[in-house]
């Protein structure tokens, strides 16, 4: 399976924060969605990320003085990121190798075209795990 079968079946709509918006704000959108990491997009392209992690970690470096901070003072810079066409076993490897939870999904012009997290993998799996299952007690059972 491939992350574009994922971004079918979830959909695409992303979560976005600008670069110069403070961390409060940027903890609004995280509440308000439900999600753990936000893409940082200016100009309609990527340039960071910053999780829920990331403000939990700075928090403990600045204190309350941090919600008025930018969201570019504290985002992640160094990306990793994934095509439509990556394998989810290849997924799950880069996930589990760099302990990354989010991955922005890169079109083949660089636009952000979604995102994937560790629970979408994981849901795809378990999708795809009863499938395999209910295949086999059909077989067992003789259903054709």
């Amino acid at each position: 399976m491939l992350v574009e079968h994922i971004l079918r079946r979830k959909g695409r709509r992303i979560a976005i924060v600008d670069p110069e918006a403070t961390i409060s704000r940027a903890l609004e959108i995280l509440a308000q969605d439900n999600i753990g990491a936000l893409p940082v997009v200016r100009d309609g392209r990527i340039v960071g990320m910053l999780s829920e992690r990331d403000v939990a970690r700075g928090l403990v470096d600045r204190g309350a003085a941090l919600l008025d901070t930018p969201v570019t003072e504290l985002m992640t810079t160094r990306l990793t990121t994934c095509r439509p066409e990556t394998t989810i076993e290849e997924l799950m490897t880069m996930m589990t190798m760099r302990r990354i939870r989010h991955v922005p999904v890169l079109g083949e012009d660089g636009d952000l075209t979604g995102m994937i997290s560790i629970g979408d993998v994981v849901k795809c799996r378990l999708d795809e795990l009863e499938t395999e299952a209910q295949a086999l007690r059909d077989y067992v059972a003789g259903v054709q």
